[in-house]
């Protein structure tokens, strides 16, 4: 926020943000959870900080009055559902996503009405809508496991993000019917650039998360989940990594590897530069210190979507 925007929301220049997020959060029996894309000074306050089958896990956990969820909208909602007594602030109410965007509730409700027989496993990044219409909730930390605990004869619709279910057909070697959305971060990286960088450092190990394009998967050595990606950087003897995901997980990454080098992956020129998710980096410190001290802005939920919403993701959250 500029000089003018501070004023605006009577934050002194010259506060200590960190400190008074901290002190709010005692006050209110808060719990700060940041997904991985979150700026760094964000995660780094972060009580828990994970993708968003740990961060739907810890929400379901805590015993904190209060749940302060930077990630997006549909993270947000997802521990709504699962905590309808705690107050589930979003600093950014606009943190929206590209994915959830491409799926609304009415369309998959007549996608699945011309597939009377088929079950409905939708990926996480959907709106609580769209979940409250989906047999189960799954993540990329746990999309195969899911997918693999239904009968070899069920038939099944995947969505929204037609990359992961392509990814995942491979993987599991069964046919389903793709919701034919994309995340806007992972469908710009672009092949040409990619092999580029990979001739300029021959060393680098390019690692990729399965919502990338298929042109994009099959030139890297590891494809997995926001966690998985930093596990494998952690274990890899390797030294330096090409990194294809959004660029917020690289603070971790040197954090956790100080000693070897990540790089970003180049999009085309002209791009949007979406390697930073816009949506994500929406939430900032000084947002984050005004909902703890206003404890606002709220995710409210109705009862009867809520139950609808929690059965799908019980289910998940069993299966995991």
């Amino acid at each position: 926020m500029d000089k003018n925007e501070l004023e605006k929301h009577g934050i002194p220049p010259d506060l200590d943000l960190e400190e008074e997020i901290l002190k709010f959060k005692k006050q209110r029996n808060a719990v700060i959870l940041a997904h991985y894309y979150q700026e760094s000074e964000i995660q780094d306050l972060a009580d828990v900080l994970g993708d968003s089958l740990a961060l739907a896990q810890k929400a379901k956990a805590t015993d904190a009055d209060v749940i302060v969820f930077c990630g997006v909208h549909f993270m947000a909602e997802t521990a709504k559902a699962l905590n309808p007594e705690k107050i589930v602030l979003l600093p950014d109410l606009e943190a929206g996503c590209s994915l959830a965007d491409s799926c609304k509730a009415e369309d998959l409700k007549a996608w699945r009405e011309r597939h009377p027989a088929h079950q409905v496993v939708s990926y996480i990044n959907c709106s609580a809508e769209t979940k409250a219409l989906s047999d189960v909730i799954c993540t990329s930390s746990n999309a195969e496991k899911i997918i693999n605990s239904f009968p070899a004869d069920q038939p099944l619709l995947f969505g929204p993000d037609k990359n992961l279910g392509a990814w995942l057909i491979k993987k599991t070697g069964r046919q389903m019917d793709l919701w034919q959305g994309t995340c806007l971060v992972h469908e710009t990286f672009s092949e040409r650039k990619i092999v580029e960088l990979q001739a300029q450092h021959r060393d680098a190990v390019f690692i990729a998360h399965p919502e990338c394009d298929d042109l994009i998967l099959r030139h890297a050595a590891f494809v997995g989940s926001t966690t998985a990606l930093l596990n494998y950087v952690k274990d890899s003897d390797a030294s330096c990594f090409i990194v294809g995901t959004e660029i917020g997980i690289l603070h971790q990454m040197r954090k956790n590897c100080p000693e070897k080098i990540f790089l970003e992956v180049p999009f085309e020129e002209g791009g949007c530069g979406c390697n930073s998710c816009p949506y994500m980096k929406l939430n900032t410190l000084e947002k984050l210190y005004l909902c703890l001290r206003d404890l606002t802005p709220r995710i409210e939920m109705s009862d009867e979507l809520r139950a609808r919403v929690c059965k799908p993701l019980e289910r998940m959250l069993a299966i995991s």
